[in-house]
This record gives C-alpha cells, structure tokens and sequence, in this order.
C-alpha cells in the first residue's frame, strides 16, 4: 500500500463521520413497496473479466450494488463491503461498478482495478467492467435501471457520489438508496438487511 492510501485509510473515519450529516449522509426507501415496472431480473453486466453476469441467477437473494472508485475518501469501504460479503454470502450478493463519474477517481482498467481491489482490501464479490453510473446518455443499463422510475417503481435518484449503494431484496425490488456516509456495516444496512 503506498503512501497516499495509508493516509487516506488514516482519514478514512473521519471523512465517514464529517459527512454523514450532508447529502452524502443519505438513506432513502421504496415506502410504498412499489414493484419494479421492468423486472432487476431480465438486466446483465458483464464483469471486468469481461464474463457476462446474468442478474437473474440472484433470484432469492438480497443485491447489493454500488458505485466504487479506487481513489476516492471512501474507498476504504471495500474493506468494510468484503466483510458484509464474508457475512451474509449465502444471503447478499455485493457487486461492485467501478467507474470514474465523480473527479477521475478510478484508475484506467478493469485489470488493475481488480487487482487493486484484491491487493488492497481481499475483495472477492464480482467487479463489473467500469461503466458510467451517473445520469447519461452512456449509463450502465443496471444504473439506468436503478436511477429512472418508469423501469424500478419509485426512485429517481442517482448516485450523490462514489460507494453509493442500492439494495433489492429477494424479489428483485429496490428498497432502499444509501449515500456514500452510510458505512456497509452500519446500523441503517443492518436493519434494512433484517427486513
């Protein structure tokens, strides 16, 4: 690990607490247990090995999806992603989009993003190939799908910044959006998690 990832791992607490009372503090949830209009189900990605990855083989568990950068305050999240990987596996599927929407904080390819993300913080849950996830003509179909009501139910919003997480439980619904403040393993994830 070189210098500027110690010094952000050191930082990393404090930038989590300093900014879980801004926007990036952020929870919503799908109040009205909308359905999804276009099924989480019938969308793929394909994972920075270039392997397609078929959502539907998730039927019955929990997704977890969020939007990853390598260089970012934040990034000491992975650590924290991992352990609610090794946690709830058999429950919770984690999947990671690189991309680099927010100030060019992802790191060129898929390959050295991966191994970064190896190296660095053990990660094992599936990183799909880099990808646009903010609101644009290029977006990631997945993203497109999380950020545009007509096609989840209910939520329009897209993420506020790198390590924001949309949740689906076992029937492929969209129930809560976290900000990047909300730790992984954080009260408001593990209560949403019980549900």
């Amino acid at each position: 690990m070189d210098l500027r990832k110690k010094i952000m791992k050191w930082l990393y607490p404090l930038i989590m607490r300093l900014s879980k009372g801004t926007s990036k503090g952020r929870v919503l949830q799908n109040e009205k247990k909308a359905s999804p209009a276009q099924p989480f189900y019938n969308l793929s990605a394909v994972l920075s090995n270039g392997q397609p990855l078929d959502m539907g083989q998730f039927k019955g568990k929990k997704v977890l999806l969020v939007n990853t950068a390598s260089n970012c305050g934040y990034t000491g999240q992975y650590e924290e992603l991992q352990q609610l990987h090794e946690q709830h596996k058999d429950q919770l599927a984690i999947i990671g989009f690189p991309a680099n929407d927010f100030k060019e904080q992802e790191k060129d390819d898929d390959q050295t993003i991966s191994q970064f993300c190896q190296v660095n913080f053990g990660v094992t849950f599936p990183l799909a190939k880099k990808s646009v996830v903010v609101k644009d003509q290029n977006q990631n179909p997945v993203y497109r799908w999380l950020t545009q009501p007509n096609q989840n139910g209910w939520n329009g919003h897209a993420p506020d910044w790198n390590f924001s997480k949309y949740l689906l439980d076992e029937n492929g619904v969209l129930t809560h959006y976290f900000g990047p403040a909300i730790s992984p393993l954080g009260e408001e994830m593990q209560q949403a998690l019980k549900k």
